[in-house]
């Protein structure tokens, strides 16, 4: 998932928000001071409004520091962070590969819930040292704001730990299934089902408490079973495309007939006579003969169609030592893994400096939809 505001850098770790986590805390600040209203009533306005704020970002916060648990310990036994995102059912941790051993497995997923557990406990102890027992007997904002923020990290732990991939808590058995099995895919399965399960429990325990006058919260249940029922499913699918690329490499299914421009040729009459009349969505841009690029759509689609016919393909192409690159025996899973880590669609495939051809995900897609269809 990509951030689309983006909010700085914990640890070298870049933190960002998703376009969702507007509403969720929007309603969250709102709810928050329904609550703190009720429980009391002798606040004003802006005290409610305040506390109810400040809560919101303290709750944010330790989801941030959830995050950066699995992130710092991912960080620790040599996987790659390139990001967290905040998004509407709470945060992820974008790794750029994935363990390599069940006790990275286990170790990376266990972090983020024991975290949020010993913010609760320590919340909820200062607050009762504060003079706190409950949230509805809180005698000041501080007090209400820490025993809340206690009781809902404790909750977080917990619910994290529930045992539906891909939350911790899937993670967690999936890393069990692991290290009993040995079999790292096996246990994908495993966990992707139990997590199924739990996700189809989850809806129709939603369902059921919204036509039952639960309202919102109800429905929200319902919306996080669908969630981890998607997710699951996705990363069900995952195995299944991760078997039958065991094995392949990307010389057996990379583009050696990769169509080429050269780089002096004007980009509007490229656009009017190559890409839209072939089809074709790469091309590789040379110079004298020599190969110095590649210009796909995306390149020239940030250039105003208006200031097109003023440029060369050489002035908005990639240079060829900026791109990455992968080689003929580089496996396909790892090209996909590196196309969806850095949004490209195609991936140059060099040997010993020269070209040998282009790999996309269309190809990679058109492969496995004829083993499938052929049952292979």
């Amino acid at each position: 998932m990509q951030s689309q505001i983006k909010l700085g850098r914990i640890f070298g770790i870049e933190i960002g928000l998703h376009f969702s986590w507007i509403a969720i805390a929007l309603l969250i600040v709102i709810s928050l001071a329904g609550h703190f209203r009720e429980t009391n009533p002798q606040w004003g306005d802006g005290v409610v409004f305040i506390t109810a704020i400040a809560t919101g970002v303290f709750f944010f916060a330790a989801i941030i520091a959830h995050e950066l648990a699995h992130s710092i310990v991912a960080k620790s036994r040599g996987l790659p962070v390139k990001s967290i995102t905040l998004f509407a059912l709470g945060g992820v941790s974008q790794l750029e590969k994935d363990a390599e051993d069940a006790k990275t497995e286990f170790l990376v997923a266990i972090a983020g819930p024991m975290t949020s557990f010993v913010i609760g406990v320590i919340l909820l102890a200062l607050s009762t040292v504060l003079g706190g027992s409950s949230v509805s007997t809180a005698t000041t904002p501080v007090v209400a704001m820490m025993m809340w923020l206690g009781y809902i990290n404790v909750a977080l732990a917990v619910f994290n730990l529930v045992p539906g991939f891909p939350l911790d808590g899937g993670r967690v058995l999936r890393s069990i299934a692991w290290w009993i099995t040995n079999d790292p895919e096996r246990a994908t399965r495993i966990a992707a089902r139990v997590g199924q399960t739990i996700a189809i429990f989850f809806i129709a325990i939603g369902i059921y408490r919204f036509f039952g006058g639960a309202g919102f919260a109800g429905l929200w249940i319902a919306i996080i079973g669908w969630f981890l029922l998607d997710a699951a499913g996705a990363s069900y699918t995952q195995v299944e495309i991760n078997q039958r690329l065991r094995g392949v490499r990307v010389g057996d299914i990379m583009s050696r007939d990769c169509p080429t421009v050269e780089g002096r040729t004007n980009l509007q009459t490229f656009v009017e006579d190559s890409l839209l009349r072939t089809g074709a969505r790469c091309f590789i841009v040379v110079d004298n003969g020599v190969i110095s690029g590649l210009i796909t759509p995306n390149d020239i689609k940030e250039i105003e169609p208006k200031v097109r016919s003023y440029k060369v393909v050489g002035d908005v192409m990639r240079p060829i030592d900026q791109l990455r690159t992968v080689t003929s025996e580089t496996p396909v899973k790892e090209a996909l893994e590196i196309m969806a880590r850095e949004d490209l669609n195609q991936l140059p495939v060099l040997s010993g400096g020269s070209l040998e051809g282009i790999v996309t995900r269309a190809r990679v897609l058109q492969y496995l939809q004829t083993r499938i269809e052929l049952r292979m």
